[in-house]
């Protein structure tokens, strides 16, 4: 007798189960079909950002598992795209979480799992004291523990040259409940909602006063603002700061002296983390 399959576990069923060209007129009529396992271990690795191994105790299976359901799922949404074939989400060896289990990616789930704690993680985009004001540049985060309403502890945590995909990997792993932080993109947003990471924008100022005002009930913050860093410097903002010309992210030298990545002009932006 087969060794029956073990039922994979997601976190939920996708809103929308058949994506396919806008001109069906075009399109194959056999449908790509994936699976909601396929589809869940796409989500977890390709938009929330976590490594194979991350994926696999979330679904409560093998690493060897996740490997052959992603490549599974890899190949069919090449060929939805490459041969303009709908694709269809529906079926799979799976089971709906619970929400009790301490390493789903849901908030719910941390917060009524069975081993539930009262402490609460709060991370800051860090640099030098201060809110670093690019997400996804961020070099670190510091992390606060708060037990009772305070802060029972802190630690800056090097995110590795980390980008803003794996950002919301790299919180989850740190099993971070909330995050404040400057401007920060709708990918990024997305990814964090994803993991039930609250999100604090458009703050600026002392990383530790900051919190000390989160806890008050104080936190002065922005739910819309943005960082669009790209093109020329004179159209760049993050955050709620001035205009472009007098506008520097972190702590800088002469705007003269300095360039990054692929803006404007050095002698009117400054935005890195040098």
């Amino acid at each position: 007798m087969a060794r029956p399959c073990k039922r994979r576990r997601v976190c939920e069923e996708p809103f929308c189960s058949c994506y396919g060209p806008l001109d069906q007129s075009r399109a194959i009529r056999t449908p790509v079909v994936m699976t909601v396992d396929e589809f869940e271990c796409i989500r977890l690795i390709d938009l929330v950002g976590l490594t194979q191994e991350e994926c696999a105790k979330q679904m409560n299976v093998a690493r060897t598992t996740v490997q052959t359901i992603y490549g599974s799922a890899r190949r069919k949404m090449a060929e939805s795209l490459v041969k303009s074939r709908n694709l269809c989400i529906e079926g799979g060896e799976y089971m709906i979480c619970e929400g009790n289990k301490p390493e789903c990616v849901r908030s719910q789930c941390r917060q009524n799992g069975e081993e539930r704690s009262d402490a609460m993680k709060i991370a800051v985009t860090y640099e030098e004291g201060q809110v670093f004001q690019h997400f996804g540049h961020t070099e670190c985060f510091k992390v606060y523990t708060i037990e009772e309403g305070k802060v029972a502890g802190a630690e800056v945590i090097d995110t590795n040259g980390q980008g803003h995909g794996a950002l919301a990997g790299f919180l989850l792993g740190q099993k971070v409940d909330a995050l404040i932080c400057g401007g920060i993109g709708g990918g990024a947003r997305q990814a964090l909602a994803q993991i039930g990471v609250q999100l604090y924008p458009g703050v600026s100022g002392d990383a530790d006063e900051a919190v000390d005002a989160f806890l008050k009930g104080k936190l002065a913050f922005n739910p819309d603002a943005s960082c669009s860093h790209h093109g020329s410097a004179e159209s760049h903002t993050c955050g709620h700061h001035g205009s472009a010309e007098s506008h520097t992210c972190g702590h800088h030298g002469s705007a003269e002296s300095h360039t990054c990545g692929h803006h404007g002009s050095a002698e009117s932006h400054t935005c890195g983390h040098r």
